[in-house]
């Protein structure tokens, strides 16, 4: 049996559904039967068939509780663990090491107790080091904890070395390192924010640049890797790299609305992100954006897919049929 943690969000909805149509055996954690709806609305972007959702072991804990996760290990060989806590604001960094690296400790804990076979665990390109000379980056780069880093970067990264540990205890791993993941449903979290905003008329842009690649592919690769005789291996997943402002017309064009016409410069987010921290002290609510996330909107990152390119039989889609797939759903 295999066991998908994280499975009720983007990565881990489209892993389900994939597996499932694998007639894979599985069982996946979740924490909310409202969760698990937004589960229901990914399958519905792939078929009618309502009755695959029932052929999920769903199993309520959280990751972060060593008693509550212990039979969730029961009869698994393998195991997707891609449960994680995304964010950019310092406010939430406990948490944050608390879901990423604790539960991600006990996740390879519980692993080697049970003998499972494979783990296969979704990291980020935010725990891959910056380029060298402006050459792309590549797995070889190299996490510089001295660099000021958010506090997502450092909780991945601190993730992986547990995983990486697991590597040393017996169980097989493969770690995917994904750039920004483009796919259906959660429109108003992560990636999915940019499509909401688009269509509702969002007329900013920025000129930095990062990976992109759509969630189907990250989902098609895991499953390689983990049927695969690769282990002990990480593996950028970029499809391609591209301004946000790329990004954004196409989006845009696919919507059939207005392009982002307001163009932010550095300096601009550097006094937006003080604002809106200050304006979140009194408010209590999370800040429209923060100083990482002002950060990473201009910065410069080109990512290389060589080395899974290298292994794999298919190829990653280009972003703008990413795109084009993702609108027509967001439309319906």
């Amino acid at each position: 049996m295999i066991l998908v943690t994280g499975g009720t969000g983007l990565v881990g909805a489209h892993l389900l559904y994939h597996l499932i149509k694998n007639d894979e055996k599985i069982r996946a954690i979740y924490r909310s039967e409202e969760k698990i709806k937004a589960v229901e609305k990914v399958f519905s972007y792939y078929t009618d068939d309502t009755s695959l959702i029932t052929k999920i072991d769903w199993f309520k804990a959280d990751i972060t509780e060593v008693p509550a996760m212990i039979p969730a290990f029961k009869n698994i060989e393998k195991v997707y663990h891609c449960a994680a806590f995304i964010s950019f604001n310092p406010k939430d960094y406990r948490e944050m090491r608390k879901v990423n690296i604790h539960g991600t400790a006990i996740i390879v804990n519980l692993a080697i107790d049970a003998k499972v076979k494979k783990m296969c665990f979704v990291g980020s390109i935010a725990s891959v080091g910056d380029a060298l000379n402006g050459q792309l980056i590549t797995e070889e780069n190299e996490w510089n904890k001295e660099e000021d880093n958010s506090g997502y970067s450092i909780t991945k990264f601190g993730a992986e070395m547990e995983v990486w540990r697991a590597s040393q205890e017996g169980v097989e791993v493969v770690i995917v390192n994904p750039g920004v993941i483009l796919g259906s449903g959660f429109w108003f979290a992560g990636s999915g924010k940019l499509f909401s905003q688009v269509y509702n008329g969002f007329k900013y842009y920025t000129e930095g640049i990062t990976g992109f690649i759509g969630v189907k592919d990250v989902v098609k690769t895991m499953m390689f890797l983990m049927d695969s005789n690769i282990k002990n291996e990480r593996f950028i997943l970029v499809s391609e790299n591209k301004t946000y402002k790329e990004v954004f017309f196409l989006i845009a064009d696919a919507f059939g609305k207005k392009r982002p016409s307001i163009k932010i410069k550095r300096w601009q987010t550097s006094l937006l992100w003080r604002f809106a921290s200050f304006l979140s002290f009194f408010t209590k609510k999370e800040p429209l954006l923060s100083k990482y996330s002002a950060k990473s909107a201009h910065e410069v990152s080109k990512y290389s897919s060589e080395k899974i390119n290298k292994v794999l039989n298919f190829n990653f889609a280009k972003v703008d049929e990413v795109i084009d797939n993702v609108v027509k759903n967001y439309t319906k």
